[in-house]
Protein backbone atom coordinates (compact mmCIF):
# COMPACT_ATOMS: atom_id res chain seq x y z
CA UNK A 1 0.00 0.00 0.00
CA UNK A 2 0.84 3.62 -0.72
CA UNK A 3 -0.87 5.99 1.42
CA UNK A 4 -0.49 9.87 0.24
CA UNK A 5 -1.05 12.68 3.05
CA UNK A 6 -1.99 15.49 1.52
CA UNK A 7 -3.42 19.23 2.23
CA UNK A 8 -4.46 22.22 0.96
CA UNK A 9 -2.09 24.52 3.01
CA UNK A 10 1.32 24.66 4.35
CA UNK A 11 1.89 24.50 8.07
CA UNK A 12 -1.11 21.84 8.71
CA UNK A 13 1.26 18.88 9.63
CA UNK A 14 1.44 17.03 7.34
CA UNK A 15 4.84 15.42 8.04
CA UNK A 16 3.85 14.99 11.59
CA UNK A 17 1.34 12.83 10.78
CA UNK A 18 3.45 11.18 8.23
CA UNK A 19 5.52 10.36 10.77
CA UNK A 20 2.93 9.09 13.44
CA UNK A 21 1.41 6.87 10.45
CA UNK A 22 4.62 5.37 9.90
CA UNK A 23 5.36 4.63 13.16
CA UNK A 24 1.84 3.21 13.77
CA UNK A 25 1.41 1.36 10.70
CA UNK A 26 5.42 0.27 10.64
CA UNK A 27 5.63 1.89 7.06
CA UNK A 28 8.15 3.99 5.19
CA UNK A 29 8.05 7.13 5.19
CA UNK A 30 9.07 9.20 1.72
CA UNK A 31 9.36 12.87 2.12
CA UNK A 32 8.06 13.53 -1.14
CA UNK A 33 8.21 17.64 -1.26
CA UNK A 34 11.30 18.35 -3.75
CA UNK A 35 11.23 22.01 -2.82
CA UNK A 36 10.82 22.54 0.95
CA UNK A 37 10.97 19.52 2.09
CA UNK A 38 11.16 19.04 6.71
CA UNK A 39 11.26 15.81 7.44
CA UNK A 40 15.42 14.77 9.47
CA UNK A 41 17.92 13.83 6.91
CA UNK A 42 21.64 13.34 6.64
CA UNK A 43 24.26 11.87 5.32
CA UNK A 44 24.09 9.87 2.60
CA UNK A 45 21.51 9.92 -0.88
CA UNK A 46 18.36 11.39 -0.76
CA UNK A 47 15.48 11.48 -2.92
CA UNK A 48 17.13 14.24 -4.83
CA UNK A 49 19.46 12.13 -5.70
CA UNK A 50 16.99 9.45 -6.55
CA UNK A 51 15.33 11.41 -8.84
CA UNK A 52 18.25 12.47 -10.47
CA UNK A 53 19.44 9.00 -11.59
CA UNK A 54 22.19 9.39 -8.73
CA UNK A 55 21.02 6.59 -6.44
CA UNK A 56 18.64 3.87 -6.50
CA UNK A 57 15.86 4.42 -3.96
CA UNK A 58 16.82 1.65 -1.69
CA UNK A 59 20.17 3.08 -1.31
CA UNK A 60 18.34 6.28 0.11
CA UNK A 61 16.28 4.67 2.54
CA UNK A 62 17.12 5.56 6.13
CA UNK A 63 17.34 2.35 8.39
CA UNK A 64 18.13 2.30 12.60
CA UNK A 65 17.55 6.06 12.80
CA UNK A 66 14.80 5.59 14.72
CA UNK A 67 11.50 4.45 15.11
CA UNK A 68 10.83 4.67 11.28
CA UNK A 69 12.21 3.78 7.88
CA UNK A 70 12.52 7.61 6.13
CA UNK A 71 13.39 7.83 2.43
CA UNK A 72 14.68 11.93 3.34
CA UNK A 73 14.44 14.65 0.29
CA UNK A 74 17.75 16.94 -0.12
CA UNK A 75 16.68 20.83 0.63
CA UNK A 76 19.14 22.31 -1.68
CA UNK A 77 17.71 24.47 -4.92
CA UNK A 78 20.33 22.64 -6.90
CA UNK A 79 18.79 19.37 -5.91
CA UNK A 80 15.34 20.55 -6.42
CA UNK A 81 16.05 21.68 -10.26
CA UNK A 82 17.92 18.36 -10.79
CA UNK A 83 15.59 15.89 -9.66
CA UNK A 84 12.83 14.71 -12.36
CA UNK A 85 9.57 14.20 -10.77
CA UNK A 86 8.48 11.32 -13.64
CA UNK A 87 10.76 8.86 -11.81
CA UNK A 88 8.61 9.09 -7.83
CA UNK A 89 6.03 6.70 -9.10
CA UNK A 90 9.23 4.06 -10.02
CA UNK A 91 10.79 5.08 -6.79
CA UNK A 92 7.65 4.91 -4.27
CA UNK A 93 6.92 1.23 -5.87
CA UNK A 94 10.29 0.35 -5.57
CA UNK A 95 10.50 1.12 -1.22
CA UNK A 96 7.06 -0.70 -1.22
CA UNK A 97 8.12 -3.55 -2.86
CA UNK A 98 11.24 -4.12 -0.20
CA UNK A 99 9.90 -2.48 2.70
CA UNK A 100 6.11 -3.00 2.85
CA UNK A 101 3.43 -0.19 3.03
CA UNK A 102 4.62 3.35 2.05
CA UNK A 103 3.63 7.01 3.48
CA UNK A 104 4.37 9.55 1.39
CA UNK A 105 4.78 13.10 2.56
CA UNK A 106 3.41 15.25 -0.11
CA UNK A 107 3.69 18.80 -1.13
CA UNK A 108 1.38 21.04 0.00
CA UNK A 109 -1.48 22.64 -2.40
CA UNK A 110 -2.77 21.93 -6.05
CA UNK A 111 0.56 22.26 -7.97
CA UNK A 112 1.86 19.53 -10.11
CA UNK A 113 4.37 17.96 -7.90
CA UNK A 114 1.38 17.41 -5.28
CA UNK A 115 -0.06 15.15 -8.14
CA UNK A 116 2.31 13.03 -8.72
CA UNK A 117 2.14 10.76 -5.41
CA UNK A 118 -1.18 11.06 -5.94
CA UNK A 119 -1.32 9.95 -9.06
CA UNK A 120 0.77 6.56 -7.58
CA UNK A 121 -0.81 6.38 -4.04
CA UNK A 122 -3.50 3.63 -3.32
CA UNK A 123 -5.54 6.14 -1.19
CA UNK A 124 -4.87 9.12 0.34
CA UNK A 125 -5.21 11.08 4.33
CA UNK A 126 -6.00 14.95 3.86
CA UNK A 127 -5.00 17.00 6.87
CA UNK A 128 -6.79 20.31 7.76
CA UNK A 129 -6.20 22.57 10.54
CA UNK A 130 -9.09 23.72 12.50
CA UNK A 131 -9.60 27.08 10.95
CA UNK A 132 -12.31 28.17 9.42
CA UNK A 133 -10.66 27.78 5.93
CA UNK A 134 -9.76 24.57 6.49
CA UNK A 135 -13.04 22.57 4.82
CA UNK A 136 -12.46 24.71 1.41
CA UNK A 137 -9.38 23.58 1.48
CA UNK A 138 -9.87 19.81 2.42
CA UNK A 139 -12.83 19.82 -0.39
CA UNK A 140 -10.04 21.08 -3.11
CA UNK A 141 -7.23 18.15 -2.10
CA UNK A 142 -10.13 15.84 -2.19
CA UNK A 143 -10.91 16.86 -5.87
CA UNK A 144 -7.24 16.52 -6.85
CA UNK A 145 -7.14 13.24 -5.51
CA UNK A 146 -10.22 12.06 -7.08
CA UNK A 147 -9.42 13.08 -10.10
CA UNK A 148 -6.20 10.90 -9.68
CA UNK A 149 -8.13 8.12 -8.39
CA UNK A 150 -6.30 8.23 -4.47
CA UNK A 151 -9.56 7.40 -2.61
CA UNK A 152 -10.23 9.52 0.48
CA UNK A 153 -9.51 7.07 3.59
CA UNK A 154 -10.08 9.65 6.34
CA UNK A 155 -10.10 13.48 7.03
CA UNK A 156 -7.70 14.32 9.79
CA UNK A 157 -8.67 17.97 11.73
CA UNK A 158 -4.87 18.53 13.08
CA UNK A 159 -3.34 20.39 16.18
CA UNK A 160 -7.38 21.07 17.41
CA UNK A 161 -7.82 23.13 20.69
CA UNK A 162 -11.83 23.01 20.58
CA UNK A 163 -14.43 20.39 19.45
CA UNK A 164 -14.19 21.28 15.67
CA UNK A 165 -17.51 20.25 13.45
CA UNK A 166 -16.33 16.67 12.36
CA UNK A 167 -19.87 16.20 11.26
CA UNK A 168 -19.16 18.85 8.15
CA UNK A 169 -16.26 17.37 7.04
CA UNK A 170 -17.37 13.99 6.94
CA UNK A 171 -21.17 15.20 5.26
CA UNK A 172 -18.89 17.67 2.60
CA UNK A 173 -16.01 15.40 2.01
CA UNK A 174 -17.51 11.84 2.50
CA UNK A 175 -15.07 10.45 4.69
CA UNK A 176 -14.64 9.73 8.44
CA UNK A 177 -13.05 12.91 10.36
CA UNK A 178 -10.47 12.14 13.36
CA UNK A 179 -9.51 15.41 15.54
CA UNK A 180 -5.76 14.45 16.85
CA UNK A 181 -5.81 17.41 19.67
CA UNK A 182 -2.89 20.03 19.97
CA UNK A 183 -0.40 18.51 22.10
CA UNK A 184 3.39 19.76 22.42
CA UNK A 185 4.89 16.62 21.87
CA UNK A 186 3.51 16.12 18.67
CA UNK A 187 4.74 19.71 17.63
CA UNK A 188 8.32 17.89 18.15
CA UNK A 189 7.58 15.19 16.41
CA UNK A 190 9.72 16.20 13.17
CA UNK A 191 12.45 18.12 15.00
CA UNK A 192 12.85 14.80 17.67
CA UNK A 193 11.74 11.99 15.42
CA UNK A 194 10.56 10.95 18.24
CA UNK A 195 6.45 9.49 17.14
CA UNK A 196 3.82 10.23 20.22
CA UNK A 197 2.60 6.65 19.40
CA UNK A 198 5.47 5.23 20.42
CA UNK A 199 6.78 7.40 23.23
CA UNK A 200 3.87 8.25 24.46
CA UNK A 201 0.81 5.92 23.31
CA UNK A 202 -1.65 6.47 26.01
CA UNK A 203 -2.11 9.74 25.76
CA UNK A 204 -5.43 11.49 23.38
CA UNK A 205 -2.95 12.16 20.44
CA UNK A 206 -1.32 9.28 19.73
CA UNK A 207 -4.80 7.32 20.30
CA UNK A 208 -6.26 9.50 17.76
CA UNK A 209 -3.64 9.09 15.09
CA UNK A 210 -3.98 5.19 16.20
CA UNK A 211 -7.96 5.71 15.10
CA UNK A 212 -6.65 7.01 12.09
CA UNK A 213 -3.88 4.36 11.11
CA UNK A 214 -6.91 1.49 11.71
CA UNK A 215 -8.95 3.55 9.40
CA UNK A 216 -6.43 2.99 6.98
CA UNK A 217 -5.52 -0.33 7.12
CA UNK A 218 -9.91 -1.72 7.37
CA UNK A 219 -9.89 0.69 3.80
CA UNK A 220 -6.61 -0.27 2.73
CA UNK A 221 -6.86 -4.34 3.86
CA UNK A 222 -9.26 -5.48 1.34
Amino acid sequence: MILAVTGGKGGVGKSTLAIELGAALDATVVDADLGMADLPTGPGPDLHDVLAGRADPLEAVREGQGPVRLLPCGRSLAGARAADVAGLAEALRAVESAYGDVIVDCPAGMKADAGVPLAVADACVVVASPQPYALADAVRSRELARELDAGLVAVVINCAVDDPPEDAFETVLGAPAHTVPADPRVAETVSTFRPVVRTAPSTRAARAVGSVAAAVRRATRV
